[in-house]
């Protein structure tokens, strides 16, 4: 299997034109290639505890095989994957193939008491799973509140042939760039405070690709960061992932552009920019041609925040560098040895300022299909329409169907869909309660396709507290799912509010790619707003951001039957509830029916739960 690197691009004008004409080129010359044979690709993950040092003080780590960040799978379109997972860590453990459709398989998605019960401490899962009709970046993580800070890697599917079949000139190198936090705290701690509204903690840093950088000299001394060698006039894929937990991110590097060619391991139209955003979920990859002048330019991963009166948190930036590898003393620059590290002082680039959202916006707007099967799906019917707005509310303490509001100690702060907040099962995974026909009557409730109110759902008024949001509050928790019949055509336009925040919401959909119709800012209007749908050449991602403030419309097929989570990739909001379960029922035949659960499945037994269960019992349904 060919290394496994992540690439990027920046291009003079010219350089763009010729890039661009060069895909094209190369994405028509392979569509005809003949087929090549599929492998097994196998792994073993050992989930433990280490110490790593970061920032002067010694921490203790949960990781993969001893690894930050965790090993990278490498695969082909049409492989098969084998992951043994042995869990030597104290924590119930999942791990999430993010963006992996798992076709028919959802036993192997890993959502804890979602798809399967969670692996508990010294026990062992296998995961085992086919990867077809998809190429690009994607990525592993633990799905476990708060642990995927540290439990993550790059998942690479390269096209059936090779790097040769890219639709872009095949690079020199190919490099996974992953933006991750650094926490000293117990992520997983901090996960559970969430959901008691304590939010006293946050990342001591940010890294790329598991270093902190020069930014941070606790010790009076730069600290190591990540350091990608480059050869002038190279071509180099970056294949960019954001792991962190809380923020999106701007990444640039001082003196160089990038060439956009995919999203979520899908293609897009190729276009130039300085900056890349890049939220918690989403994959970008870049093409960088190392064509400044030898010497060392800083790469810098800026992440960025809804400005006042939005509540504002501690926010790192973090820096790589890219050095260019130079011709060191009286040789042609070809011999071993020869070439060398610059020596120049490293570069800065000018970054986005951090309250800066609108950079974002149009990055994301900038996001075209390159393959225009899409216009195939959007132009169908649509059998189910939902509006689904995405916001905060409070829930009364102790089961108390009255209490206090705003800025009291008598509720608890929880992200809803359309005012309703997702409550884990605790004693059976859904997955398996749909399979079997076993989930009691009451065990769900049905996520609303409306909210119960409208209101000016972008009123910045609602941000702090005060008696404009208290009438907007009350909410209560339930397992929210939603049932598609197998092969629905649905539309859902995300709305993010100001309701106590004005954050953007990534939003993620397992089990499926999404087809991004039109996005904007403001509150959603269907008339006006229906009317711009992108029916062309909409892009197509597994993980969409919707702005702040704005919303975002998007359809899928529902045609890969099982159960789905559906929730925001910042861990705030999925720890706080803004999550739901989409459930595909079962086609006519054998390939649109869910087969059986691999033998091996893991069994749900006492103390699972994935919160304390004094949580359950205090946040059941309440009312004002």
């Amino acid at each position: 299997m060919a290394s496994m690197e992540g690439r990027r691009r920046g291009l003079p004008n010219a350089a763009v034109t010729a890039m661009v004409l060069a895909i094209a080129i190369v994405f028509f010359f392979s569509a005809a290639a003949p087929l090549a044979s599929a492998a097994s690709v196998e792994h073993t993950f050992v989930v433990s505890q280490t110490k790593m040092t970061r920032l002067c003080k010694e921490t203790l780590v949960t990781v993969v095989n001893g690894q930050l960040p965790g090993p990278t799978i490498e695969v082909r379109e049409g492989d098969s994957v084998t992951v043994h997972v042995v869990n030597r860590s104290p924590y119930n453990i999942t791990i999430h193939w993010h963006g992996v459709k798992q076709v028919r398989n959802c036993w192997a998605d890993g959502v804890p008491m979602v798809t399967q019960c969670p692996i508990m401490p010294n026990k062992n899962f296998t995961y085992w799973f086919n990867v077809v009709g998809q190429e690009g970046t994607l990525w592993w993580h633990s799905h476990v509140p708060g642990l995927r800070a540290t439990l993550h890697g790059a998942f690479i599917i390269r096209p059936r042939h090779g790097a040769a079949s890219y639709p872009f000139p095949k690079p020199h190198r190919e490099i996974p760039v992953i933006i991750g936090d650094w926490w000293e705290k117990d992520p997983a701690e901090v996960a559970r405070n969430m959901t008691k509204s304590i939010f006293s903690s946050y990342a001591s840093a940010s890294t790329v690709n598991g270093l902190v950088g020069d930014l941070f000299n606790c010790s009076g001394v730069a600290k190591e960061g990540y350091v990608l060698d480059v050869e002038p006039g190279k071509t180099y894929l970056l294949r960019i992932i954001n792991a962190g937990l809380f923020s999106e991110f701007y990444l640039k590097i001082a003196g160089h552009k990038f060439t956009v060619v995919a999203a979520d391991a899908n293609y897009v139209r190729p276009f130039t920019t300085e900056v890349i955003a890049i939220a918690p979920g989403e994959t970008v990859d870049a093409l960088l041609i190392a064509d400044a002048h030898p010497g060392r330019y800083y790469m810098v991963g800026l992440p960025n925040q809804a400005p006042l009166p939005d509540t504002q948190t501690p926010e790192y930036a973090t820096r790589g560098m890219v050095q260019y590898m130079v011709s060191q003393g009286p040789c042609s620059g070809t011999e071993v040895g020869c070439r060398g590290p610059s020596a120049d002082v490293p570069i800065a680039p000018k970054m986005p300022d951090i309250h800066d959202t609108v950079t974002s916006f149009y990055f994301h707007s900038n996001l075209t299909s390159l393959q225009h099967h899409a216009h195939l799906l959007v132009q169908q019917r649509v059998d189910q329409r939902m509006f689904v707005v995405l916001g905060l509310g409070t829930i009364c303490k102790q089961g108390h169907k009255f209490c206090k509001r705003g800025d009291s100690d008598e509720d608890i702060l929880v992200a809803t869909m359309n005012n309703v907040s997702f409550l884990p099962p605790t004693s059976k995974s859904l997955l398996e309660a749909h399979y079997y026909h076993t989930g009691r009557h009451g065990m769900t409730q049905d996520l609303p396709k409306m909210p119960p109110k409208l209101y000016n759902f972008t009123d910045e008024a609602l941000i702090p507290f005060g008696p404009k949001e208290m009438r907007l509050e009350p909410t209560y928790k339930a397992t929210l799912v939603r049932r598609f019949q197998q092969g629905a055509v649905v539309e859902i336009v995300f709305q993010s509010t100001a309701m106590l925040q004005g954050d953007s919401n990534p939003m993620h959909l397992h089990g499926h790619d999404m087809v991004v119709l039109a996005q904007g800012l403001g509150s959603y209007d269907p008339v006006k707003d229906g009317a711009r749908y992108n029916y062309v050449n909409p892009p197509v991602k597994n993980t969409v951001l919707v702005p702040n403030l704005g919303w975002i419309a998007i359809r899928f097929v529902a045609n890969n039957p099982g159960v789905w989570f559906m929730h925001c990739h910042y861990e705030f909001h999925l720890s706080m509830g803004m999550a739901a379960v989409f459930i595909v029922e079962d086609g006519p035949t054998m390939d649109t029916s869910l087969p059986p659960p691999p033998v091996n499945f893991p069994a749900c037994g006492h103390g699972i739960d994935l919160m304390p269960k004094d949580f359950y019992l205090r946040t059941k349904k309440s009312e004002t």
